[in-house]
């Protein structure tokens, strides 16, 4: 029976879900969004969540437990300059897990962990890759196109 018992093993040594939630955490505040398994995301939201209070207070303690947890400055230095300013006015659930579904490989869950007032950052990125798509759509179209043309006037001056 799990009586009282927190959290997730993931399947990995103390050390080893240590260094795995410090690394998810460092991703999702450098990139505002991953990717990841159910269970890791829902496990990496509470340490996420954690941090960002620390980092609410914004004084030098804070400052050292956070970066005790995350070892890349510059990631240390977004959270305190950028997110904390964003979304410290919220009393908590700063960031959200969006379930995907089943992976093709192994049927594992999916999900995708994202911080809640940044996902205008990613619709951005979403948007580039959706033009990009969609121009060279056109240009294939455009190339077709012409290529049927040259065919039609080839076979026209045959006859």
């Amino acid at each position: 029976m799990r009586h009282r018992v927190k959290g997730r093993k993931l399947k990995r040594t103390a050390s080893h879900r240590t260094a795995t939630l410090r690394s998810l955490a460092t991703s999702v505040l450098k990139h505002k969004r991953i990717k990841t398994t159910l269970a890791k995301a829902k496990e990496a939201r509470t340490f996420v969540e954690k941090l960002i209070t620390k980092a609410k207070r914004n004084d030098l303690h804070s400052k050292r437990l956070i970066m005790s947890e995350i070892k890349d400055k510059e990631v240390v230095k977004e959270l305190f300059a950028e997110i904390v300013p964003k979304i410290g006015d919220r009393p908590g659930g700063y960031t959200r897990v969006i379930k995907l579904g089943a992976r093709v490989g192994d049927a594992a869950q999916m999900a995708i962990l994202e911080l809640v007032d940044y996902n205008e950052v990613a619709n951005k990125k979403a948007e580039e890759r959706k033009e990009k798509r969609e121009q060279k759509a056109q240009e294939k179209a455009a190339q077709k196109e012409k290529a049927a043309e040259e065919t039609a006037t080839q076979t026209a001056e045959e006859k």
